[in-house]
This record gives structure tokens, C-alpha cells and sequence, in this order.
């Protein structure tokens, strides 16, 4: 799975993804990130209606190997928090991409769209770890 990079998605070098409708940006990590994390355990997300800011952490994820911070794509504000994996962290593994979304923000400009990394940069990135 860590192989899989998503065309229709932006990413991050702290390996979180982020799928654009509109204005609303859903946020996840990616199954390279889930796969050298090892099995989840423990989820802390920030909660609806607080604000987060782009490069700057929105919640961590806890597995058997490690902690480790979560990073927004953009800045807005949180509209929607995933809590089927508050209940069941294990859900980033099995379906890191769909079902193990973290958040979903309403994203205060579009502007900040163009610094994240565009699926081939990505696939750089993570060919080099």
C-alpha cells in the first residue's frame, strides 16, 4: 500500500494528504506514512468549529512504534472530525486513503494550495526514504 499515491490528491512532506472540493479540503495520512508507522493505536484530532493553520500540527497519532504530530495542508477552520477512528485508530491502516480520513476543513484561501506537493513530487519524495 505504501507504494499507492493518489492522483487527485495533494500531499505534504510530513506525509498528509489532502482531497480538495471546493473549498472543503479532507485531510488524512497517507499509506506510506501508515505503513512505516507500523499499527495505530491512539488518535487526537482538534475539534470542530477551532481553526488550524497550514505547517502547523491539528492533532498526533499514537502507534506501537512511535507518536507523531499531524500537520494541516492549509489554514481554516474544522467543520468535520472523523470519530470512527478516535473509537478505532486502526482504521488509518486498513483504509488510510477512504475510511481513515482525520479532518475536514473549510480552507480560508486557495492560495495555499500551491505549496503542498503535486502526486509526482510526492512519489520523489518517498522513493528517496
Amino acid at each position: 500500500m505504501s507504494n499507492k499515491v493518489p492522483d487527485d490528491l495533494y500531499y505534504t512532506k510530513e506525509h498528509e494528504w489532502a482531497y480538495v472540493d471546493e473549498n472543503i479540503v479532507t485531510v488524512g495520512v497517507t499509506g506510506y506514512a501508515q505503513d512505516t508507522l507500523g499499527e495505530i493505536v491512539y488518535a487526537e484530532l482538534k475539534d470542530e468549529g477551532l481553526k488550524v493553520t497550514q505547517n502547523e500540527t491539528f492533532g498526533v497519532i499514537e502507534s506501537v512504534k512511535s507518536v507523531s504530530d499531524l500537520f494541516s495542508p492549509v489554514t481554516g477552520t474544522v467543520i468535520e472530525m472523523n470519530s470512527a477512528i478516535i473509537d478505532n485508530p486502526g482504521i488509518i491502516n486498513d483504509d488510510p486513503w477512504n475510511d481513515g480520513w482525520l479532518i475536514r476543513i473549510e480552507m480560508d484561501s486557495e492560495k495555499e494550495l500551491a505549496s503542498l506537493l503535486k502526486p509526482s513530487d510526492y512519489k520523489k519524495l518517498i522513493a528517496k526514504s
